[in-house]
């Protein structure tokens, strides 16, 4: 196995990571930015204020795309465990 088939396998692991992690760090990031207007434009700066929302979007984000997740994390083990003949080589 050479140099650039761990590349790929590595490359392909962090494209199917970032792929999956994305709509929860994009809900994260729009539950903080809309909390933060929030409490610049009200003046309560309370630290527990932030988590409590972050925490609520980022279950549901999960909770409604776990399926589509799945999905992406089996076809992607399948292909690694298929290829295991290829890789050897």
């Amino acid at each position: 196995m050479g140099y650039d088939v761990i590349i790929q396998i590595f490359r392909e692991l962090i494209r199917t990571t970032l792929i999956i992690m994305a709509p929860v760090l994009l809900a994260s990031l729009v539950v903080g930015l809309f909390i933060s207007i929030f409490q610049a434009a009200t003046q309560i700066h309370e630290m527990t204020l932030v988590f409590v929302p972050k925490i609520l979007a980022i279950s549901a984000c999960i909770l409604v795309l776990f399926p589509w997740m799945l999905n992406i994390i089996v076809s992607y083990t399948i292909n690694l465990i298929t290829n295991i003949p290829v890789y050897v080589r």
